[in-house]
Formats: C-alpha cells, sequence, structure tokens
C-alpha cells in the first residue's frame, strides 16, 4: 500500500483494510464514534454498530445508511 496520509472519514478498499492496524483504523473514524470500534477482528465486511443499531463502514467513510 502506498504511504498516504489517513484522514477522518476516509474511504478504504477491502486491501487496505486488512493492511492497516487497528490504530490506523481507528484514526478514520469520528471521534464521536471511536469508542464504539473495538478492533478490526470485530467488523464484519468492513463496518462496526454503534449502540444505537447504526453501521460505520470503513469502505464508505460514513454511516451504511447515508
Amino acid at each position: 500500500m502506498e504511504r498516504q496520509r489517513l484522514r477522518v472519514g476516509q474511504a478504504i478498499t477491502p486491501e487496505q483494510f486488512e493492511e492497516l492496524t487497528d490504530a490506523q483504523l481507528e484514526r478514520l473514524v469520528p471521534k464521536a464514534y471511536r469508542e464504539y470500534f473495538s478492533g478490526k477482528d470485530s467488523c464484519a465486511d468492513g463496518h462496526f454498530y454503534l449502540d444505537d443499531g447504526s453501521a460505520w463502514s470503513f469502505f464508505k467513510g460514513g454511516f451504511l445508511d447515508e
């Protein structure tokens, strides 16, 4: 993977998802939702769920339902 600066809300590819560490992935999640990200191993298909049932997607760089 090319070295690129990770930014909050940046969409990534499934290949990038596999290559990035938990700490790098956490940098893509807005601060308000970081507490819900419990690591790459708990992300089904590149997304994780918040308490309200919405899902944050690394592949979209936002919520699945947006």
